[in-house]
């Protein structure tokens, strides 16, 4: 008794987690989730990611060439007849003795160099370098705010989705209505049967609007599951925040803060200075490289270097100046390309700074038209609802015609739905505006 208790405590603790769980997972989706979500599971990301990882190593490849550089050679030659590497002084009378070798030479050479002076190309190499590390970052940012933005757009597309798909459910259940109010007036002979027909119509119209917002709301859906890069099919509900506050920064304030913050123009600079040092590493060929080396040579008739006819073994410190005396202008040619660049690289940045200043300044625009119709769609609701009340009442006592009913369902409707495309278009013109800034949300 005590075993199947037990076994039925674990079954009823996994029914109960099962629950928990499914619950979990039909939770509302908010946008600090799916930001959370999306910036977790991001292709773009990750490769911006790898790029900073592959930018570090070509800062720390740079770094090596102030180092010293050793270097050793092995190698063996054997020649058709024997040759002469030494000779010893005999004991009497003074003469030289030619002492024959073998015909397999052996030679091992190692050299140390160090580099002591390059002209700048080595420093200029690392400066270029770890700008380019910098410009990863910035690279990385820039990924990061363009799928919050992604993000924050898509889930305002579900949330105006939904609203109109309300909207047109609304309008065909006020269709469904009149259209009973006009069959019971048409039993009584108060009404053509004109009059149903026309409803019935209408109603079918409305019916196929639904199903449009339906799979618009669908479409939103999947769009946005792939975008989190979740399964297309997933069923979620996001929560409702589609909401009016008011943006409290002025257009100048918005523009200073686009200046201050936005990584593009980070990496414009960036590259500006990047071009710069590229003018420094043509530049050092002006100028003459200087090595100090430590040189180590042994030579031997035999294969271990161990000792043998004419063996030798020596070492030697050298330093060395090397000049490029005349190259037919290939130094100056490349300096002067160089310099083309980093004006190039300039006038991108002026470019780049007057496309945000225009970006900023459509979006903020963008927002406040949305803001402005905001109030109007607000005010246009409260009189087409007013509005079909009216002739609702009027129509129970036959002094409207259906067709005035149907029309005051239909301006409902629209106005609806140009309030909620309002509130839709001035949260997204919100958001766009925030990344034209370099803002980063949440």
């Amino acid at each position: 008794m005590k075993v199947r208790s037990l076994i039925g405590f674990f079954l009823l603790a996994m029914v109960l987690t099962g629950v928990v769980q499914a619950q979990e997972s039909q939770a509302p989706l908010t946008l600090e989730e799916s930001i959370k979500i999306a910036m977790e599971r991001s292709w773009t990301l990750h490769s911006a990611s790898m790029g900073i990882i592959g930018s570090e190593f070509r800062r720390k490849e740079a770094i090596t060439n102030f180092l010293p550089q050793w270097t050793g050679q092995y190698y063996w030659n054997r020649y058709n007849t024997p040759i002469t590497i030494g000779n010893v002084q005999a004991q009497a009378g003074g003469l030289g003795i030619i002492i024959p070798s073998s015909r397999d030479i052996y030679n091992f050479n190692t050299t140390l160099n160090q580099p002591l002076f390059t002209g700048g190309l080595n420093l200029a190499n690392y400066r270029s370098s770890k700008l380019g590390v910098d410009l990863s970052k910035e690279g990385l940012e820039t990924a990061k705010q363009d799928l919050v933005v992604q993000v924050r757009v898509g889930y305002f597309t579900i949330l105006r989705a939904e609203k109109f798909l309300a909207v047109a459910e609304q309008q065909v259940k006020n269709f469904e209505a009149q259209l009973e109010v006009t069959k019971a007036f048409f039993d009584v002979g108060i009404v053509p049967k004109n009059d149903v027909l026309q409803g019935e119509v209408n109603l079918a119209n409305a019916r196929q609007q639904m199903v449009r917002a339906a799979n618009d709301v669908a479409t939103a859906k999947a769009s946005f599951n792939i975008l989190l890069r979740r399964e297309v099919n997933i069923p979620f509900e996001v929560v409702d925040i589609l909401a009016h506050k008011d943006f409290p920064l002025s257009f100048e304030q918005s523009l200073e803060e686009a200046y201050r913050l936005r990584p593009e123009i980070r990496a414009a600079q960036l590259s500006v200075e990047q071009a710069k040092e590229s003018v420094k590493i043509a530049r050092a060929g002006f100028f003459p490289t200087i090595n100090l080396s430590g040189i180590y040579n042994r030579f031997s008739d035999n294969v271990d270097m161990s000792g043998g006819v004419g063996f030798s073994d020596r070492w030697a410190i050298q330093a060395s100046a090397t000049f490029t005396l005349w190259n037919w202008g290939n130094t100056a040619f490349k300096v002067g390309e160089n310099k083309v660049k980093v004006t190039q690289a300039e006038d991108s940045k002026n470019q780049l700074i007057d496309s945000i200043t225009f970006e900023v300044k459509n979006d903020y625009l963008n927002m406040q038209v949305a803001e402005k119709n905001i109030a109007t769609a607000e005010k246009a609701i409260e009189q087409a609802e007013e509005n079909l009340r009216m002739f609702e009442e009027r129509y129970r006592y036959q002094v409207a015609t259906q067709t005035d009913v149907l029309i005051a369902v239909t301006l409902l409707a629209q106005a609806r739905v140009n309030y909620y495309g309002a509130l839709s278009d001035f949260n997204i013109a919100k958001a766009q505006l925030e990344r034209a800034m370099g803002r980063m949300y949440p």
